[in-house]
């Protein structure tokens, strides 16, 4: 058609396979959702189709090829989101804290949002984090990648890993087994992060050496927490005075990530968590940062933004 252009990008150092996805999946998808035709052919990628819809396209397709550069796997979920956030979506250039690069991980992490990378940039300027999002926003996951990074680097001795033990609608004393396996249930997601990180075997060394510690949050109370990079996931469960014991367990040369989703509070009542006291109590103080995620920084499926945003609707309907 006579408003029809052409557009051809460089795919110079893009991992052709990670680009376009198995089957070329996620060309098909670029076609679906922006309404342009896609073309790889050897270092290029050739866009065709109606002026605003090529130029819209611009963008997304070079947030492609620079998590395919970074040796990210790209899914179909990341052209949808790339092509939702608009213009200025692709990712910003490179810093050092946007790439963490793991002992014997064949790819590096990389954060996919700019929600993720401040979040990264945070954990590396300051002593306390505390980040606050809902559900796949990547929020425990990345704060592990950089722990796990911290401890390679050997800039602190140990990891340690913690969570509130609360039934959320279920009883904990009917679950079978001792404290530890009544309370792993809890951990687990802990413990997936890890062993998508580092692998199993070495996991295991470090748990029996101490050196990665995972336990419920009523297990640090009377502890100096020194050289050690602290995670303390789910917070919002966490009342005031277990939020206020856990923070003050600080030690020399040592920083902590505190991480929850407000929408998710399985108190009995909402005014007793200690992540909404914290956000009221602490901001303004020097070395501590505030980072909130949002439903454009979920990383997930796709469907995990949209019922995200129904519960939204419903809650503020």
């Amino acid at each position: 058609m006579p408003d029809d252009i052409q557009t051809r990008m460089s795919a110079e150092g893009a991992d052709p396979l990670l680009f376009a996805g198995v089957n070329d999946s996620n060309l098909a998808e670029l076609q679906r959702t922006l309404g342009v035709r896609v073309s790889f052919r050897g270092e290029a990628v050739t866009l065709s189709g109606p002026s605003e819809q090529v130029e819209r396209a611009g963008p997304v397709v070079q947030g492609l090829l620079d998590l395919a550069r970074m040796g990210e796997t790209v899914t179909t979920d990341d052209v949808s989101r790339l092509a939702a956030e608009g213009p200025g979506s692709e990712l910003p250039p490179q810093s050092p804290d946007g790439k963490i690069v793991l002992p014997g991980l064949r790819r590096a992490i990389v954060p996919k949002t700019q929600g993720q990378r401040e979040y990264l940039q945070a954990i590396s300027g300051h002593d306390i984090v505390v980040g606050i999002g809902p559900a796949g926003t990547g929020k425990t996951y990345l704060a592990v990648a950089k722990a796990v990074e911290t401890l390679a680097r050997k800039r602190v001795k140990r990891i340690i890993l913690a969570r509130p033990a609360v039934e959320a609608g279920e009883s904990l004393g009917f679950l079978p087994g001792d404290l530890q396996a009544k309370v792993d249930p809890y951990l687990r997601p802990l413990y997936d992060a890890l062993e998508d990180m580092m692998p199993h075997d070495r996991v295991q060394r470090a748990l029996e050496t101490r050196t990665i510690e995972i336990a419920p949050l009523a297990y640090m109370r009377g502890r100096t927490l020194a050289d050690a990079f602290i995670i303390l996931d789910e917070a919002q469960n966490a009342t005031g005075a277990q939020m206020k014991m856990f923070l003050t367990r600080l030690g020399v040369n040592s920083r902590t990530v505190v991480t929850g989703d407000k929408t998710q509070i399985d108190l009995p009542q909402r005014e007793d968590s200690g992540l909404i006291q914290i956000e009221r109590l602490l901001p303004g103080i020097e070395g501590i940062a505030f980072c909130y995620m949002h439903e454009s920084d979920v990383v997930r499926h796709r469907l995990v933004r949209e019922i995200i945003r129904a519960y939204a609707e419903d809650q503020n309907g």
